[in-house]
């Protein structure tokens, strides 16, 4: 259970990490549907913050819980990477303003970049972040999962 919990601590964090670096450091500002990815990963942290505090049950349940909100992570980022590729549509509004500290509120607001969820703002092997997510939330999410169902069958077996 200690790889399971420690994959449900360390991956969102480090997914989230990645996201929010991208968005303040190379300036990949985040649509509605990649705001929507980042509150799971959020959960996961802090129901794994949780676990740490807790034995027993109620920690491999919190456990349980984390790893499928990093499951739902990942269907949000297949649903936006689907969106992007085109096979579908969103139905949101698919724009989100990032309004700046100038003081000028309208002014912020006119000069934030308007980011489309159906347009992938990087991409790596054509792959785009939110396809990036969906892989690694659910390589963690099932992972952390297999691992727990494997050490709840050797109990069961002792």
């Amino acid at each position: 259970m200690r790889t399971a919990h420690l994959l449900v601590l360390v991956g969102p964090a480090l997914l989230l990490g990645g996201a929010l670096f991208g968005q303040h450091v190379f300036g990949l500002y985040p649509c509605e549907l990649c705001m929507y990815q980042r509150w799971p990963h959020a959960a996961a942290l802090a129901i794994g913050t949780i676990a740490l505090l807790v034995g027993g049950a109620p920690r491999r349940a919190a456990v349980v819980l984390a790893a499928l909100a990093v499951l739902a992570s990942g269907a949000i980022g297949a649903f936006h990477a689907g969106v992007e590729y085109g096979w579908w549509t969103s139905p949101l509004p698919c724009t989100a303003v990032e309004t700046g500290t100038s003081g000028d509120f309208m002014r912020d607001i006119m000069a934030a970049p308007i980011v489309r969820c159906d347009a992938a703002a990087w991409e790596l092997f054509g792959i785009s972040l939110a396809g990036y997510n969906a892989i690694f939330s659910f390589l963690i999410g099932g992972m952390a999962l297999w691992l727990m169902n494997r050490n709840s069958r050797r109990r069961w077996q002792k």
